[in-house]
């Protein structure tokens, strides 16, 4: 089946569920899929059950699609998502963006779970995403261009809205919540990076390093969909301290958990400025 034909199906059958209607969009990472809870009269839709939808299959990421209302914002939030390691070409991973954009979204937070390359950050840090390096080997726009979603060439000067970035800085410092700002960096994964991976990345300019995000945020910037980027540091990269392992990432994201959800509704009202 085609990609559009996939966004087509997909969207139809969200609509079919629910007559809210988004203009935020959310993608909740690993173990930070709390944050859906927040939300009042709240649609659940589990991916399964939408067609042409990738299913997600990582511990952490429960799979689900909830629309519902944060402060007084139409929100519609992935809870997990689907990662390109797990086998999907960037243009299937992304497809939850652009049936997003479909029901309205004029705005995209995108959350994850990242290693700390910064050896000024720690474990339980949250980064407001500023930049991306792109280390997938991939690009989502690969392939014949969407032209009802945007440009074949679309411009990624200011792909983390900055006009957002300012304002969502001013707000965690005045709601006292500690805010890093630094580049992120994407490999494919599933592997975590080696130590000289690392020290490529920090002399590049990385301050953090997934497995998700630069897909996502490529495609609603083609898209002219605005984002807000906010990594959970989660551990430290490889090379700085001990061993990595999944579940030091859930462990943490659980420990934060408090502060990343008044991040989050932060972000949620700058967005609808």
């Amino acid at each position: 089946m085609e990609i559009t034909e996939r966004i087509k199906q997909a969207t139809a059958a969200i609509r079919e569920k629910t007559s809210q209607k988004p203009a935020i969009g959310l993608v909740l990472g690993s173990g930070l899929g709390d944050f859906a809870q927040q939300l009042e009269g709240s649609t659940v839709i589990p991916f399964s059950q939408i067609p042409g939808f990738p299913v997600a299959t990582v511990e952490g990421h429960a799979g689900e699609v909830v629309i519902g209302s944060c402060g007084g914002q139409a929100v519609v939030a992935l809870r997990g998502r689907v990662h390109y390691y797990e086998g999907h070409p960037q243009q299937v991973v992304t497809i939850p963006v652009r049936v997003m954009k479909q029901l309205g979204i004029h705005t995209l937070i995108l959350t994850n779970a990242a290693g700390g390359i910064n050896l000024d950050f720690s474990a339980g840090a949250l980064m407001l995403i500023s930049d991306h390096i792109n280390c997938s080997g991939s690009n989502p726009l690969i392939g014949p261009n969407l032209d009802e979603f945007g440009p074949r060439f679309p411009d990624m000067t200011d792909i983390y809205t900055r006009a957002l970035r300012v304002r969502l800085k001013q707000d965690a410092q005045a709601a006292g919540i500690p805010l890093q700002e630094g580049v992120y960096a994407m490999f494919s994964g599933p592997s975590y990076e080696t130590p000289a991976e690392i020290r490529m990345l920090r002399t590049l300019g990385a301050d953090a390093v997934g497995m998700s995000t630069v897909p996502e945020a490529i495609v609603a910037r083609h898209a002219g969909i605005r984002v807000i980027g906010i990594s959970c540091i989660t551990n430290m990269a490889a090379g700085i301290l001990g061993p990595l392992e999944h579940a030091e990432v859930m462990a943490t994201a659980q420990r934060v958990k408090s502060d990343f959800i008044r991040l989050v509704k932060l972000a949620i009202a700058a967005a609808a400025q």
